[in-house]
């Protein structure tokens, strides 16, 4: 879950001139999704290198 600090922190990072609110837009669901993916690794939701290549050999068939 994001912060305040850690949304203060990313804005911190931007530049100070020419910023679109697309850019702020973008970079703050860029760590969203970081974030996300650090929880759900957390919460084992992940899948192994031979899960993926199982899934993905009967996805391109």
């Amino acid at each position: 879950m994001l912060t305040k600090d850690k949304i203060r922190k990313t804005i911190d990072t931007l530049p100070d001139e020419n910023l679109s609110i697309e850019e702020v837009v973008e970079r703050l669901i860029l760590l969203d999704k970081v974030e996300q993916g650090l929880q759900d690794i957390q919460d084992g939701k992940v899948h192994s290198t031979e899960e993926v290549k199982k899934k993905l050999e009967r996805w391109l068939k």
